[in-house]
């Protein structure tokens, strides 16, 4: 579903947003940003409790109700923007597509490969278009490097690594009650370092070594570890085989000593490309050449499928775009619940409310440097866990 367009629509089109707290808020000020552009209109919000005209300032008066369904129906929604919890992705997006309304579904797109498969299979269905809500991927960087690996800017590629090293409070994972889980009353929520905050790492670097497709994973191994009084992981890692022939490891952490700029490396042969996702900011190191730096654009994953409904531009991240990202939650979904690490292995920060593994950052760096999981590395804490790292066959 690129390339074309979709129908005759002509902005602004009218908006629909589901869940305008918490992360919500960005989009917000987003849809606020494009309506002043005239590209978008706020036609609805679904919340819970009701925005407030302070919080609407700038946006008019959209239609508000706790009904997704019937929001949609009242105010001709032409797209949905789905920011709400994870297990609610797969129905909301079902039920807009029922109404033939185009989505920007919030990442992760669903907490299993099975919801995600529902939810992508009756988007097809329907006939409507659905763009995945990895910003990062909006990133002109993608292209530039990928473009830079087929010129053999690098030599021949040899695998890619993720680091994520973030500080969170203990506060974090009681912002909502599904915060910190991997299942909600029964329901999967699957709400760990590498399926949520730092899920961009994960399909970043899975995008740079063209392997974005479910039918392009062969293998996942998981090392799940909590310093949290949660279930789901804060410090993590997994590799990931390709039929690209490379793998692909990714480490995170919500437990480091400082908060670092997540950043994806790519390993060459004669050469590495650091990827700055956040920042759309590229490092070039190679053999016979001093460092080059580069800075990049990004477009705007809304901004984009206004324009794929409206000119027929190509859509940046459609579901089956993600499917190799969403083999990698399937395994961390099915994989042994994240082990505890010991109490030695961590300490609280005073008067910041916070957990810290030390030296987390220079593993979490390592492991994306070497393409090594935290076991391999020496990890003592990994190293009695060890049952956690096997290698699962996605074929």
């Amino acid at each position: 579903m690129t390339g074309r367009m979709i129908d005759s629509m002509t902005t602004p089109l009218p908006v629909v947003l589901a869940g305008a707290r918490g992360h919500g808020r960005w989009h917000v000020e987003n849809i606020r940003r494009l309506q002043k552009k005239g590209l978008v209109r706020l036609a609805g919000v679904c919340e819970l409790t009701p925005l407030t005209d302070q919080e609407l300032d700038g946006l008019g008066t959209p239609e508000q109700s706790a009904d997704f369904g019937a929001l949609l129906d009242s105010t001709g929604a032409r797209i949905a923007v789905i920011c709400t919890p994870i297990p609610t992705h797969t129905d909301l997006a079902l039920t807009a597509a029922e109404r033939g309304v185009h989505l920007l579904l919030e990442k992760p797109p669903a907490p299993s490969y099975a919801e995600f498969r529902r939810m992508a299979d009756g988007v097809a269905a329907a006939g409507i278009v659905c763009q995945i809500g990895f910003q990062s991927l909006g990133s002109h960087a993608v292209p530039a490097i990928r473009e830079l690996v087929a010129e053999g800017a690098i030599g021949q590629l040899v695998g890619l690594g993720g680091a994520g090293a973030w500080v969170r409070g203990e506060d974090y994972f009681r912002r909502a009650p599904w915060a910190g889980k991997r299942r909600l009353n029964g329901v999967d929520v699957i709400d760990g370092a590498l399926t949520n905050p730092l899920a961009h790492a994960v399909a970043t670097a899975l995008a740079l070594g063209g392997s974005t497709r479910a039918e392009d994973v062969t293998g996942i191994a998981t090392e799940l570890l909590r310093a949290n009084a949660i279930e789901s992981d804060d410090t993590s890692c997994v590799r990931i085989g390709t039929a690209q022939g490379h793998q692909v490891t990714v480490a995170a952490t919500l437990c480091a000593e400082r908060a670092d700029e997540p950043y994806v490396l790519v390993h060459g042969s004669t050469g590495r490309i650091t990827f700055w996702y956040k920042q759309d900011r590229v490092l070039l190191q190679r053999a016979g050449h001093g460092p080059e730096e580069f800075e990049h654009g990004r477009t705007d994953l809304l901004e984009n499928l206004v324009a794929h409904l409206t000119t027929g531009a190509d859509l940046l991240v459609p579901p089956e775009e993600t499917g190799a990202f969403m083999k990698v939650v399937e395994a961390i979904r099915t994989a042994p619940d994240p082990a505890p690490l010991p109490d030695t292995a961590w300490h609280r920060v005073p008067g910041e409310n916070r957990r810290v593994v030390p030296g987390i950052d220079g593993l979490v760096a390592a492991a994306a440097d070497t393409l090594s999981l935290y076991s391999e590395l020496g990890a003592p804490w990994a190293l009695n866990a060890e049952h956690l790292s096997k290698e699962v066959s996605t074929r």
